[in-house]
């Protein structure tokens, strides 16, 4: 079965209004399904930690999350490629809901088998989360999408910060409801990926994606009718913007995750207690986050090429002060985290605009999906070999490790931006 279709809005200022609504709408779902990934994601290992009575596999959860967030980006691009951004990002979040019920079902039963299996599904959230911010940027003008996209990007920190401060109420409900304290998030989790998905199945209309496809269509065939009008057709930046953008967002995952993942562990080894690991996290992510309107301006404004680099100067200057900072010194780790958290934004939203604009519609959600797992995969590598390269070495290597492949970053944008 396809999908028919959407007309043509009859104006520019059609179009702009449809985006306004577009945007509103995406908001609202990213604050729900952030509240859905940052609830889950809190205690997922501490579930597996307190079923198994064990820490030997509490690692295991992240692993599996990753791996079914990974699965999820592939198929929710399919999805997105053949019937629209609605029924691809809707079953998204649906899964999602879905695996934070298996979750529930798990702990009740006191069954680790179910847990992995369903944390598994669960990642389907988190794909979803970050899929949402291209169809931020597919009805938005060439010379706005990096603002749409940070428009979506920074709508996820208002559900993130609430979601775990719900553990306490949550854990109430859930034993109130017969189920164990730690499970309770996870009733969080399922009704907030569960609403995102009402929600752009009722109200992400028109489809920006197939909006887009339509309104290209029109542009063509205006064309072909008129010869002589002068081109209007967005062009793209390169083949070469499409493995820049991939590399950017791979390698700024990459270091982000490795780097921030080893920090916690860092201050412990140092006398820090876990309030003041908590600060130093929180502070990265607000970083990671926050800034997103500005970063997006300032793409829009300055180009990809530039903020891309200063992505990759960013993560060198975090690298070389998480290096160098005293193992006691919690000012300047903080400081080390957010210029990190930082960095990553750059990275995020100057990728995902080059790869919008780069990519054709005609395949644009395919790779975007296939983009994604990439970056799953880098996410799942930096936390597995951070924790090995630490052991065999120490945090300020591991840290000037990840400083040096982020300098690796700025010959890749060179060289895209030479070839133009």
């Amino acid at each position: 079965m396809t999908s028919t279709a959407p007309a043509v809005p009859a104006s520019i200022s059609d179009a702009a209004q449809a985006q306004r609504r577009i945007l509103r709408v995406l908001v609202a779902s990213q604050v729900l399904s952030g509240a859905g990934l940052a609830a889950g994601v809190t205690v997922g290992a501490l579930l597996a930690q307190d079923m198994l009575g064990s820490t030997s596999l509490a690692g295991l959860p992240s692993a599996l999350f990753t791996a079914g967030s990974a699965l999820a980006a592939i198929t929710v691009g399919r999805i997105s490629q053949a019937r629209g951004r609605r029924p691809g990002l809707a079953t998204g979040y649906l899964t999602g809901a879905i695996g934070s019920a298996g979750v529930i079902t798990a702990a009740v039963l006191d069954n680790p088998v179910l847990l992995f299996i369903a944390l598994f599904v669960y990642g389907a959230g988190s794909a979803t989360n970050l899929q949402a911010r291209y169809a931020g940027a597919d009805l938005a003008p060439a010379g706005h999408r990096a603002r749409a996209v940070s428009t979506v990007l920074v709508a996820t920190t208002l559900g993130g910060v609430a979601g775990p401060n719900l553990a306490a109420p949550a854990g109430t409900l859930a034993e109130h409801l017969g189920i164990p304290h730690l499970a309770g998030l996870f009733v969080i989790s399922g009704a907030a990926y569960a609403l995102a998905a009402l929600v752009l199945a009722l109200w992400l209309r028109p489809d920006p994606l197939l909006l887009a496809r339509a309104v290209a269509q029109a542009k063509e065939a205006d064309a072909a009718a008129n010869p002589a009008a002068p081109d209007t057709a967005d062009t793209s930046e390169g083949r070469g913007g499409v493995v820049l953008g991939a590399l950017v967002m791979i390698l700024t995952q990459l270091v982000m995750v490795a780097i921030m993942t080893m920090t916690p562990v860092h201050m412990h080894d140092h006398g820090h207690s876990t309030a003041a690991s908590g600060l130093v996290i929180g502070i990265h992510i607000g970083a990671m986050y926050l800034p997103a309107p500005l970063t997006g301006w300032l793409v829009d404004r300055y180009g990809h090429m530039k903020i891309a680099a200063a992505s990759g100067t960013t993560l060198l200057a975090a690298s070389v002060l998480a290096a160098a900072a005293p193992g006691d010194s919690v000012a300047l780790l903080a400081l080390a985290l957010a210029l990190l958290g930082l960095g990553w934004n750059f990275g995020l939203v100057s990728g995902t605009a080059i790869i919008t604009d780069t990519v054709p519609l005609a395949t644009r959600a395919k790779t975007q999906g296939l983009v994604d797992v990439s970056i799953a995969i880098a996410g799942a590598t930096g936390g597995m070999a951070s924790g090995i390269m630490v052991a065999a070495t120490s945090y300020p290597a591991l840290a000037l490790t990840g400083g040096a492949l982020s300098l690796a970053l700025l010959p890749a944008v060179a060289a895209t931006a030479y070839r133009r």
